[in-house]
């Protein structure tokens, strides 16, 4: 990569008929060899640094172009200074359980396991790994009623709409990073929610959707701004397992409630006091915006602020739906249309995002994802 002697580039986001109003595209970062004696940790010095930290915390989703040459080093290294404290990836030893929705889906790089490979189709080698067989998740294994086997490949669903998070005794990252190495090229789908409204959305094949948070707050009525508030999610114990037999709703915002999550009595020894009780809406550490900030597959229990707790389980999902469904209609979705070389930065604590898209065995994408879970829990209203 030639290096560009100015100063980076930051634009806003262009989303043309559409009422996205977050992220950015920076261009001119060389994450390997950005020269000049200021202080930095790794190789970005610290003025180029704030100038990202700012755009990530008032954009959300930051786009750094052309990064094809960054290492997994350089990769982890950035996202490690969002929050230099954190350490280890940030779902911890949880993808070490073969029954965890998330183990088919990740590869972690055997020299920087902060650091994990995702995508589709066979990879014969790549950064110390050999023939890795990548698994792009698919509605059809997740979805109650997935869409049927003739369109496949020309209509999608939003997988599963999530924060990056164990939400079990580790706290939620402040930032995933995402590094496109190999994209698909060529064809769309349309994407359909398949839940008695009609919404669609045109998107790339295999594109990452992200929804704001902060939008997502600002919508509600005031009665409901009120409630998200002054209430706190208490999710699921070791969730990924206990939600491994249950089937998502068509929208891929949250659960169906048919009583398949898995009992206690059969999941990995539970510690009270790991589980995970957090705030509702997240503030934001530079703008103090809220963010209505849920895992909405991983909720268990609502605690309100006059210590009441609602805890039937489809009750608690219908709520959460209600509140969330609005943020995710299709003017208010950006699907990134990727290309080789984009590392994303998105700011997990103020938005959500799906994986999205259905693959040919032979169309072959391959990504590097970075998250760390975060020193200090999120800050509530």
């Amino acid at each position: 990569m030639t290096l560009s002697p100015q100063p980076i580039s930051i634009q806003p986001m262009s989303v043309p008929s559409s009422d996205v109003d977050f992220g950015a595209v920076i261009k001119d970062v060389d994450l390997e060899n950005l020269p000049g004696s200021t202080p930095r940790i790794g190789n970005l010095p610290n003025h180029d640094f704030s100038l990202i930290r700012d755009a990530l915390y008032k954009s959300h989703v930051v786009v750094l172009k052309n990064q094809a040459s960054s290492s997994p080093k350089a990769q982890y290294e950035l996202t490690h200074r969002f929050d230099p404290s954190a350490i280890g990836y940030g779902h911890g030893k949880t993808l070490d359980a073969k029954r965890s929705i998330l183990h088919p889906d990740l590869k972690t790089v055997p020299h920087q396991p902060e650091v994990q490979i995702i995508g589709n189709g066979l990879v014969p080698e790549y950064e110390g790994l050999s023939n890795i067989k990548l698994v792009h998740p698919h509605h059809k294994k997740f979805h109650k009623h997935p869409i049927p086997e003739e369109d496949d490949l020309t209509h999608t669903r939003f997988y599963r709409w999530h924060i990056d998070a164990a939400l079990y005794d580790l706290n939620p990252p402040m930032v995933t990073s995402l590094l496109a190495v190999s994209v698909p090229k060529g064809r769309r789908q349309t994407l359909r929610y398949d839940d008695g409204t009609g919404d669609e959305l045109e998107v790339p094949l295999g594109t990452t959707a992200f929804v704001s948070g902060y939008k997502m707050y600002d919508i509600l009525s005031d009665s409901d701004k009120e409630f998200v508030r002054s209430s706190r999610i208490e999710y699921a114990a070791h969730p990924y397992i206990w939600m491994s037999a249950a089937k998502s709703r068509s929208d891929g915002l949250g659960l169906v409630s048919d009583d398949l999550e898995l009992p206690s009595s059969e999941l990995p020894p539970i510690d009270s006091s790991k589980v995970q009780i957090l705030p509702m809406v997240w503030k934001n550490p530079v703008t103090g915006q809220f963010a209505l900030q849920m895992h909405p597959s991983a909720v268990r229990k609502i605690h309100l602020a006059n210590g009441e707790v609602i805890d039937d389980l489809k009750t608690v999902r219908e709520i959460v739906h209600r509140l969330q469904r609005p943020g995710i209609s299709p003017k208010l979705v950006y699907a990134h249309d990727w290309e080789e070389g984009d590392m994303v930065l998105f700011n997990n604590q103020g938005v959500l995002h799906s994986v999205v898209g259905a693959f040919k065995e032979d169309e072959v994408r391959l990504f590097r994802q970075c998250n760390m879970a975060a020193s200090e829990g999120p800050v509530g209203a």
